[in-house]
């Protein structure tokens, strides 16, 4: 496994697009899989992250990428712009009890029942309180818990930083005569603490992601040192 960090140019017309479509997003990530990657078990997981007038791209993959392509078309190709490292060695050191600070972009969803013998629609969470709920409902499922402070107007070392309703059209498969179709996407990201409570289910929840809507840039958690 590895992981990747790509600084984007937020000035240039291709990161613009890919800001406003995941379906772009996607389709550049999917693109950085070297000659003989797409024979690696597993998917890619990529989150978009913006700090004032930063933008940086964060991806999680079986396969080292290679991201010249992305970089000419929406970074900055006379500097070096992204990095990337064995993430293998890290998933290797974590382990129950450990404590760390995190972020993550998720698709809160939940399931809404169609009546009898059908099953059930998936709708999202739109209210900041359901979101949160959510995420804490299922931090035991991905092996942690969100750490607890003192405080007791704020108990949880938990903020949701970013909420965002995401509009774009998936386009049809290569073959596929359909018309392209209209996708609403509901995105939360969260900051706090966790502590690793089974550290076997950390890991499968740090390579294959949290929730739902994967392709497209939900579900990839990138931890820090606390200090």
């Amino acid at each position: 496994m590895y992981l990747s960090r790509v600084r984007l140019n937020p000035t240039r017309v291709k990161t613009r697009q890919l800001v406003g479509s995941p379906q772009i997003t996607h389709a550049l990530v999917e693109g950085s899989r070297p000659p003989g990657g797409e024979h690696h078990p597993g998917r890619a997981l990529w989150r978009l992250d913006r700090h004032g007038s930063d933008l940086e791209l964060f991806v999680v993959s079986p396969w080292r990428s290679d991201f010249t392509g992305l970089v000419e078309q929406a970074g900055w190709p006379s500097a070096p712009t992204w990095d990337t490292r064995e993430y293998a060695h890290f998933l290797s050191t974590l382990d129950a009890g450990q404590r760390w600070k995190f972020r993550v972009t998720v698709n809160p969803t939940h399931s809404v029942a169609q009546g009898p013998g059908r099953r059930g629609r998936v709708a999202p969470h739109r209210t900041a309180a359901h979101q949160m709920r959510w995420f804490t409902d299922h931090s035991a499922g991905w092996g942690f818990e969100v750490a607890t402070n003192s405080l007791p107007e704020a108990p949880l070392e938990l903020e949701l930083v970013d909420r965002t309703l995401a509009m774009f059209r998936r386009r049809a498969r290569e073959g596929d005569s359909s018309r392209p179709s209209r996708v609403t996407l509901t995105q939360a990201t969260f900051v706090g603490a966790l502590n690793v409570t089974d550290s076997e289910r950390f890991k499968e929840a740090l390579t294959t992601g949290l929730g739902r809507a994967k392709g497209y840039g939900c579900g990839l958690m990138t931890l820090a040192p606390l200090r």
